[in-house]
């Protein structure tokens, strides 16, 4: 199910979407090298992913620390818009997305539509939670009406929910299954389960309950490793890798062909 309807995005079950993380872009605290570099490491990114048998692609601004609230400047959005125009060309035709932090979900559905790229992955999209970057609040009634307003709908929109990096105290008395719900009520394409932090694995019974609250397309977003993936194999319907296709399992590092191939040997295993 999902809010924008068309096709189904992908051709195989329980895609692997692997995260291509940008190097810190023009004007940011750690930036410096030029955008055609950039362009170039992210490419390399993707062209490795891509022959080794992924089924979707992901940019992410995470090397941008500390990161911005809720919006970025232009700067950053035609930087994030000339990679994912070069990475979707590289993707060979894979789904591709885009996440633009912290929250500048707006500017992500802008490059998505420029790129001709399929989905973005918000945070804050309902409810509220406190983040690295301060008060995080719902977007949701504000995005979608701006991807209505510049003709964006086929972008479609994979919501965050209970993120990581993240205090849910505020909403301490809403449950995961009633925020997936929730996302599903305002909208949403998909939602995203996470652990605690990047590079950790999601809680199996907070998966089960949003497979309980909620009809939408259901990913896990950190911590799968080829390892675990059994374990999380029936409860979901796709995997957002980054840190497990690196170097040490560090998503800061370089990507590690090994690891990639072991953990598409596994889903392929588990797929058969």
């Amino acid at each position: 199910m999902s809010a924008t309807g068309g096709p189904p995005m992908f051709s195989s079950p329980k895609p692997v979407v692997a995260m291509v993380h940008v190097g810190a872009l023009p004007g940011t605290p750690a930036g410096g090298a030029p955008l055609g570099e950039l362009v170039e490491r992210a490419v390399a990114e993707c062209a490795a992913f891509r022959e080794a048998g992924v089924q979707g692609i992901a940019l992410e601004n995470m090397h941008d620390v500390p990161y911005l609230r809720g919006s970025v400047g232009p700067e950053i959005t035609a930087a994030m818009t000339v990679l994912a125009l070069a990475v979707k060309d590289a993707a060979g035709g894979l789904p591709c997305g885009v996440q633009i932090l912290a929250g500048a979900n707006r500017e992500a559905v802008a490059v998505a539509h420029a790129a001709g790229l399929d989905f973005v992955r918000v945070e804050g999209f309902v409810f509220a939670h406190v983040a690295d970057e301060g008060l995080i609040e719902s977007s949701a009634a504000s995005l979608l009406r701006f991807r209505r307003q510049i003709g964006a709908d086929r972008v479609r929109v994979w919501a965050d929910v209970k993120k990581k990096h993240a205090s849910h105290a505020i909403t301490a008395d809403v449950s995961i299954g009633e925020t997936a719900a929730a996302a599903e009520f305002m909208r949403a394409d998909a939602v995203i389960v996470t652990g605690s932090a990047t590079g950790e694995r999601p809680s199996e019974e907070d998966v089960a309950e949003v497979r309980a609250r909620c009809r939408l397309p259901l990913y896990l977003g950190s911590g799968i490793t080829a390892d675990n993936l059994s374990r999380y194999w029936a409860g979901a319907d796709g995997f957002i890798v980054g840190s497990t296709f690196k170097v040490d399992g560090r998503w800061s590092e370089a990507v590690d062909p090994r690891r990639v191939e072991r953990f598409m040997r596994e889903h392929a295993r588990l797929g058969r």
